[in-house]
């Protein structure tokens, strides 16, 4: 008889009970406003680690901010889209040498469905796999390693060769991967890998309106097992309201119930364990894969 699956928890030396949270904030990077917001969500809040987006114009100052703060875990945020038209993206690789991720001014696709599918129906991996180093080497000058890599609006990477590039490039650099969705999360925990147990939240998903009361309810029921939530801290600025116009309520919001003594106090009476992804990372550096390579250069 085939034996279940144990939780992510358990591999991780967690008792099967435990109730464990990894709280990453996404977006480092975006903005200044974003920036101030994460930081401040990680080191007076209850944010646990970070992803940082090395080809947006905020990217210097968070990686300065990151140099003089050892104690905050950041992943790298692997950027292919642009949130809107207003957003400058664009690659960090040579443009002549990623031409199939690019728009005709060359530039990152848009994040708009229609951009999104022309993007995964035209990238060639080997130009994907060029520009997501790119953006991995941008974040040297931190000082420090990163923790993990995930994708920015793309969920698993958006299609399976771009997943299976991001794993092996994982393994090569000694990291973790974000994994959520089947059948790529069932794949990787039958290989030993620690991955998320429960739905993945992303908190663009939640209500703005009364955002303290959702949060709680979600922490309440929150089950045994590994969960981890997307979050997206910023400071309300006017130039944040300006280059986001919509998004920035979230962001608020975000901010605002991370760093309240509510958070912490309920994570607190709950008994969560929040974890960040040094932990996640171990494991997966400590978990002997047969395909562990290196993606072809």
């Amino acid at each position: 008889m085939r034996q279940p699956t144990p939780l992510a928890t358990e591999l991780l030396g967690f008792p099967p009970d435990a109730r464990v949270l990894l709280l990453n904030a996404d977006d480092l990077g975006m903005h200044e406003a974003v920036n101030a917001g994460i930081l401040d969500a990680v080191e007076n809040g209850v944010v646990s680690s970070c992803s940082l987006m090395t080809p947006c114009p905020g990217a210097p100052d968070a990686i300065r901010l990151l140099r003089d703060r050892l104690a905050v875990p950041f992943g790298i945020h692997l950027t292919l889209v642009r949130d809107t038209e207003r957003a400058p993206w664009g690659p960090l690789a040579d443009p002549a040498l990623v031409p199939s991720l690019l728009d005709p001014d060359g530039r990152f696709l848009t994040n708009s469905p229609g951009d999104r599918a022309r993007l995964l129906g035209q990238a060639r991996v080997d130009e994907v796999e060029r520009e997501f180093r790119a953006q991995i080497d941008a974040a040297k000058d931190v000082g420090r390693s990163p923790t993990h890599l995930d994708f920015h609006c793309l969920a698993d990477g958006g299609r399976d060769d771009i997943l299976d590039l991001t794993v092996a490039l994982a393994a090569e650099y000694g990291l973790a991967v974000r994994i959520w969705l089947e059948p790529a999360r069932r794949r990787l925990r039958e290989r030993g890998l620690p991955v998320v147990d429960h739905l993945f939240l992303d908190s663009f998903a939640l209500p703005t309106e009364d955002k303290h009361a959702h949060y709680a309810a979600l922490l309440r029921a929150l089950p045994p097992g590994l969960s981890e939530w997307a979050v997206h801290p910023a400071l309300d600025t006017p130039q944040w309201r300006a280059a986001e116009p919509e998004g920035w309520r979230v962001r608020d919001a975000d901010h605002a119930f991370l760093t309240s003594p509510e958070a912490r106090d309920l994570i607190r009476r709950e008994g969560i364990t929040v974890i960040d992804y040094r932990v996640i990372q171990r494991a997966w550096r400590d978990t002997p894969r047969p395909d562990r390579r290196s993606a072809s250069r």
